[in-house]
């Protein structure tokens, strides 16, 4: 009973902190997701000590970002994905090389090891889709081709990301293992276009059956099924969880409207996902920020993986015209879940510092805080009709 007890506490404590927090910082026109993650630091082990990491709320955090990644997906139409896939992968694969390489130079100047600056670098490659995709949304963006090519890249590069993260990973194990790295990245190409080509139509095939199941929310069980499973099998074939959760979407997004789902997985994500925020928040070692070496990396760093995503998306968004250009390079800024997702990984293998951790956690927050500000000046221009555009993704501001 006392376990129980303090298991409730700690939902209690999270869940209401985050709501209070994100609406403050809504109120003054910052994203939510800054919010969730000040009250995860507030509420964490070195500030009021009300809850502390553990196996529960990293459970929860898990679960929370899966369903994040699933309602991106399920507000995205593969085709609008697929209408902007070369420039797309252009723009994703310059945004991961360039910050990969500039990160890791940094680092090694800094005198950190060859494994901490290789996992910092790793961890400045990917784009946050959510936070991307709300931002988009609450700017009433998302119709443009611009908007289209950043969502699309960010997906992109938080794959190459994850299969980055898989070759450090060997190599922080002191091997690397050149056949099981080709076979990860053969698994994750065939999985990626297997849903996005296929996944629409195998859903569309099942909707008949749906009348006849039991359940009366049998679609939107169907849904979660997809999600988890998918997850699942992007999970076993070594890329994050929460891409086979977004591709789970991606490949519902054509029915969403017929199956009337989307108002109960935007309920479930209200309770569930600002868990995955505070909890990041709770990882964050405020003692390390007080060392100015640590605080004056971190900010190095924020330079850096704002240059190096301007620098190397830009460039590639270049035949776009070199407005359009800026303007990608500056949506690709905000990193988030893959990120830290990262930063974990290394923690857990002892590869890198409680300091290094840190650093990228502040890197992430001070770029999503960051981006708001920097959409909003290089989007001022763009013209009411190229923001409604047929055929956009409508993600709602509230649904994340």
């Amino acid at each position: 009973m006392v376990e129980t007890t303090h298991l409730l506490l700690e939902l209690f404590l999270i869940f209401a902190a985050a709501k209070v927090m994100g609406e403050l910082f809504e109120r003054l026109r910052q994203p939510a997701v800054i919010g969730e993650i000040l009250a995860g630091v507030v509420l964490g082990p070195y500030v009021l000590a009300w809850v502390a990491p553990s196996q529960f709320t990293s459970g929860l955090a898990e679960i929370g970002v899966i369903l994040l990644l699933f309602t991106v997906g399920l507000e995205t139409k593969p085709r609008d994905l697929l209408q902007v896939g070369v420039l797309a992968s252009s723009v994703a694969t310059l945004g991961v090389v360039v910050p990969f390489i500039t990160g890791w130079l940094v680092m090694r100047a800094l005198g950190n090891s060859t494994l901490e600056s290789v996992f910092t670098g790793t961890a400045l490659v990917a784009t946050s889709v959510g936070i991307t995709a709300r931002v988009m949304a609450d700017m009433k963006i998302l119709g443009t081709r611009v908007a289209r090519v950043i969502l699309a890249a960010a997906v992109i590069d938080d794959v190459l990301g994850m299969l980055l993260l898989a070759v450090v990973s060997s190599l922080s194990n002191g091997r690397t293992q050149i056949f099981s790295l080709t076979v990860v990245v053969l698994e994750a190409v065939a999985f990626i276009g297997l849903i996005v080509f296929w996944g629409s139509r195998v859903v569309g095939r099942m909707k008949p059956r749906l009348d006849t199941m039991a359940p009366h929310n049998s679609a939107f069980v169907l849904a979660m099924v997809a999600c988890l499973g998918l997850s699942v099998a992007a999970s076993f074939i070594g890329i994050a969880a929460i891409i086979g959760a977004f591709l789970a979407g991606l490949a519902i997004a054509d029915h969403r409207e017929a199956w009337a789902i989307e108002g109960k997985v935007q309920a479930l994500g209200e309770f569930l996902v600002p868990f995955f925020f505070v909890v990041m928040g709770l990882q964050l070692n405020l003692k390390t920020l007080g060392d100015r070496r640590i605080l004056g990396m971190a900010l190095l760093i924020v330079v850096v993986a704002v240059l190096t995503k301007l620098i190397g998306c830009g460039l590639a968004a270049l035949p776009m015209g070199p407005r359009d250009a800026l303007r990608v390079g500056f949506g690709m800024v905000p990193r988030g879940e893959v990120g830290i997702i990262v930063a974990l990984v290394g923690l857990q293998q002892g590869t890198i510092s409680d300091a290094i951790y840190s650093v990228v956690l502040v890197m992430t927050v001070v770029t999503t805080l960051l981006s708001p500000l920097l959409l909003s000046f290089v989007f001022k221009g763009l013209s009411k009709d190229q923001a409604s555009s047929p055929g956009a993704p409508s993600i709602g501001a509230k649904s994340l």
